[in-house]
């Protein structure tokens, strides 16, 4: 049910380290444009320790929390519920409260991926390259698994990782081949990629960007643009930001949380590119 503008509910985007996090602004740009005038959404730095007491301690004002690393695994035994995207990859982002103290989990990176891409054209795919092997390329790979008909090239750097992600693929079936880094290059020639890696990991690639680049997605919004990003842009590809997965994956948090669809995208987006501007 849609909530009382009138009510007083809160939210807040948990991790560790949280200070960097434009989640307030984004869902405190939402709840001005809905008129939740009695709503509020703070960040709180937690770690996988103190979890458990801080979601014990939720009253019953507590409409959701959003959630970043390294929760997203452990908060998964502290819900009643798990829905099927999140538990495709063992990972939580969302949590909605209800006044009778359930608590039910959700993951909206992946359909935010799948948005995000949607919003710059990018439906389908017959096949895509993925740089990198974390917890991101995880949901990637989840969220090509609903757009992509052909095989997914993996690029990672140690055998671990590479036995993750075959573990992933073939969980999520999904046709993946797994590459090593060193030949991290031939992934830019594929009509999408997904650069999931940390600041600076992908630097290096920026000069092989080919003459007629297709689409990017990468997944960092700050600082940016990434090397890869500005290079891939100049040369005239299409370049899908973290900042376009952030703003999307939050849109479905507030509609979970408030009851309220649609969120207002374009008044989220203003007030996350003008809060990335100040910095």
């Amino acid at each position: 049910m849609p909530a009382p503008a009138t009510d007083r509910r809160r939210a807040a985007v948990l991790g560790s380290p949280i200070a960097h996090s434009l989640s307030p602004v984004l869902h405190r740009a939402a709840y001005a444009e809905l008129g939740l005038a009695n709503w509020t959404y703070d960040r709180f730095d937690v770690d996988e320790a103190a979890l458990p007491a801080f979601v014990e301690g939720l009253g019953p004002e507590w409409a959701g929390l959003s959630l970043t690393m390294p929760l997203k695994r452990a908060v998964i035994p502290l819900l009643d519920s798990v829905s099927e995207t999140a538990a495709s990859v063992d990972a939580v982002n969302t949590v909605v409260l209800t006044e009778d103290g359930r608590r039910t989990g959700d993951n909206t990176d992946i359909p935010g991926i799948v948005a995000a891409l949607r919003e710059h054209g990018i439906e389908k795919t017959e096949t895509a390259a993925v740089l990198g092997a974390g917890a991101t390329a995880s949901s990637a790979l989840a969220a090509l698994s609903r757009i992509c008909t052909g095989e997914i090239a993996v690029y990672v750097r140690s055998a671990a990782r590479a036995d993750e992600m075959r573990g992933w693929a073939q969980r999520l079936d999904v046709d993946v081949r797994i590459a090593d880094w060193t030949d991290a290059e031939e992934a830019l020639r594929a009509p999408l990629v997904v650069a999931t890696t940390p600041a600076g990991a992908t630097d290096a690639l920026a000069a092989a960007v080919p003459e007629r680049p297709t689409t990017l997605f990468d997944v960092l919004y700050d600082p940016w643009p990434t090397a890869l990003a500005a290079r891939w842009s100049a040369y005239g590809g299409a370049v899908v930001s973290g900042l376009d997965l952030l703003l999307h994956q939050a849109v479905l948090q507030v509609e979970q949380m408030t009851g309220r669809s649609p969120a207002p995208l374009a008044a989220m987006r203003t007030a996350g590119e003008g809060a990335l501007a100040d910095r």
